[in-house]
């Protein structure tokens, strides 16, 4: 199976900075890539919001797959985030 070498809590920022800058998203910038580059940290804490409302899945998820592993696979980036 293929796995990202990008973590997801920094994947999920980018694509929140994403949207707030370019202009596929919300922003104006067409060329957003360097500005995203530079503001994704900014997006985190709002990253990993969303992560944890994610632990659990929905009924359309369980029926996909296996909840344990989804829980567990949510939980292990949570239990990975630095202390504040």
């Amino acid at each position: 199976m293929p796995t990202s070498c990008t973590p997801a809590v920094e994947r999920i920022a980018r694509v929140l900075a994403g949207r707030h800058l370019s202009l596929n998203g919300e922003g104006q910038d067409p060329h957003a890539s360097s500005a995203v580059d530079a503001a994704w940290r900014d997006h985190v804490e709002d990253a990993y919001a969303i992560l944890h409302t994610l632990r659990e899945p929905d009924a359309q998820m369980a029926e996909a797959g296996d909840v344990a592993v989804w829980r567990n696979m949510i939980g292990a980036v949570l239990a990975s985030r630095p202390a504040a």
